[in-house]
């Protein structure tokens, strides 16, 4: 296989389109990754919040698509509430947790970058909100 071939199988392209039935309270769709990026969005309905937590060896850029957002600290503080095309960067081992706030579902990029130096771990600083098998993920990846 030549250099240009092996470059290309590298490549992977990915559409989005929200999911027409969210059967849960969260639903993810995976778009890419890499073993130091990865491109999800998430789809938040009502009950799909979570809990005061953080990544050991991940950096966490999230941007809004659609609905609202309230990004929370240690001790439940506001950090700040963004609506469409707003968003935050959360470096590796900060806490935060977020919901939904607006009325329509909360569809929000989240893109990860790993420092693959650092064992990724997610580190549960409060208890978890979402009920067992509430969760659901589409993988919607595709390979040019």
């Amino acid at each position: 296989m030549d250099d240009a071939t092996a470059a290309k199988t590298a490549y992977q392209t990915f559409s989005y389109k929200k999911p027409e039935n969210l059967r849960r309270g969260k639903g993810i769709v995976e778009l890419a990754k890499s073993k130091l990026i990865r491109g999800r969005v998430q789809i938040i309905g009502e009950g799909g919040e979570n809990n005061l937590h953080s990544h050991k060896g991940m950096d966490g850029f999230w941007m809004v698509l659609a609905g609202k957002v309230k990004f929370y600290g240690p001790g439940d503080v506001l950090i700040a509430e963004f609506g469409k095309h707003e968003g935050i960067l959360i470096p590796a081992g900060s806490e935060y947790w977020f919901e939904a706030s607006g009325d329509e579902p909360l569809e929000i990029l989240q893109m990860a970058g790993f420092d693959t130096n650092v064992k990724l771990e997610r580190v549960d600083a409060a208890p978890i909100k979402l009920e067992p098998g509430s969760v659901s993920i589409d993988v919607i990846t595709k390979s040019v």
